[in-house]
């Protein structure tokens, strides 16, 4: 395992991080239901292979995340590893609230201490209407003189603007979590937020790096703009490994076969891995795939449930597969679902909370309409 400075911390970190929002789930179960043999397996595979970061929230997989992150960290495993968990900002409705979800967090992970504690998913609304609003940065910092979190920080879904002001809007963050990868470098944070950050002296964790597993099952279009040396999910961690200011990169792994191979890939990164050709090979492969985009949906699965009913990360991958699929398998894949996107009513609930704030009420009937019109186009044939 290669490891990396976390900024200013004095903390080393492992260059791969465990992200516990994707694990397994029992088959045909609801994803609560964590098949905690393998996950158990899959983390503690991890860190004995080096891995010293692992990564969780509140309300990853409904609530039951950090109960099985606590599971995996006994028999001595919680001294080997920096443990990351999220204050649920959107949550709170009082400061109270604050101490409240920590010393919930704390017995969950069955530990005495958060090592990286953040507010989570951080826009211009929630930094203003929550954290201000409810003093919770003082909060964190009293948490923290008394032991229970060592490091404050953020975690971010907005705009440039807004991480900036996050960012110079407190004097005490230690690190901050940024989506990023080879395709968002000018969404969100941007690269020009993540350069600013390391220079304040932030570590940066870096999630979504293979942008909810897109770049990781590229259509075959975009996946021929990439050399064949390495493999698309390797090209991706490559391209975050290579900058400076990257301290980990997070994966939500769901398998025994991905923690395998992202640990080789993880094995062989360093600083400045990337040459120029390969870096514009990169520029070119975003370009092809920003064409070919529909929704930007990466499958977090924050919209869910839906209040209709809807799969809403599902209706967006079969409208996102139109690309490479057939008429036939979308009319087929999309009919196959048990409510259709016309079934949205538009109540915006899915919209408050997204992380890539995507208008479902003014998609869902345009989608509806597109495969519609497909499925006509076939009737009559």
């Amino acid at each position: 395992m290669q490891y990396r400075k976390m900024g200013n911390t004095g903390v080393e970190v492992s260059a791969l991080g465990f992200g516990c929002m994707r694990m397994p789930v029992m088959e045909g179960q609801p994803d609560s239901c964590i098949d905690e043999a393998r996950a158990i397996g899959m983390l503690r595979h991890a860190i004995d292979s080096g891995v010293n970061y692992i990564d969780t929230a509140y309300f990853y997989h409904h609530e039951a995340s950090e109960p099985l992150v606590g599971k995996a960290l006994l028999d001595g495993y919680r001294e080997k590893v920096n443990l990351a968990t999220k204050m649920p900002v959107y949550a709170v409705e009082k400061e109270e609230d604050f101490d409240f979800f920590l010393n919930n967090q704390l017995e969950r992970l069955q530990t005495d201490h958060i090592d990286f504690y953040l507010m989570h998913a951080l826009s211009l609304n929630t930094w203003k209407n929550k954290v201000l609003k409810f003093d919770l940065l003082s909060k964190a910092k009293k948490a923290r003189d008394e032991g229970k979190i060592r490091f404050i920080g953020f975690s971010f879904h907005d705009n440039e603007a807004a991480f900036m002001e996050i960012l110079n809007g407190f004097d005490e963050w230690d690190f901050c979590q940024i989506q990023m990868n080879y395709i968002d470098v000018e969404n969100q944070a941007t690269l020009r937020g993540l350069e600013a950050a390391h220079q304040k002296g932030l570590g940066v964790v870096i999630m979504e790096p293979l942008l909810g597993g897109k770049l990781a099952n590229l259509s075959p279009q975009v996946k021929n703009t990439l050399c064949g040396c390495r493999t698309p999910v390797e090209w991706a961690l490559d391209f975050l490994w290579n900058r400076p200011e990257v301290s980990v990169v997070l994966s939500g792994m769901g398998s025994e076969e991905m923690v395998q191979q992202n640990l080789e890939y993880a094995s062989r990164s360093s600083i400045g891995m990337l040459d120029e050709k390969q870096l514009e090979m990169l520029a070119n492969t975003r370009s092809v795939y920003q064409k070919m985009a529909l929704v930007p949906c990466t499958g977090c699965a924050y919209c869910m449930p839906c209040p209709f009913g809807l799969d809403i990360p599902g209706i967006y991958e079969v409208y996102n597969q139109t690309v490479n699929d057939s008429r036939e398998e979308t009319v087929k894949k999309y009919y196959s679902m048990d409510k259709l996107a016309d079934a949205c009513r538009k109540c915006r609930k899915c919209e408050g909370i997204c992380p890539q704030h995507i208008e479902s009420s003014t998609l869902m009937p345009v989608i509806h309409e597109k495969i519609s019109a497909m499925k006509a186009e076939l009737e009559k044939e």
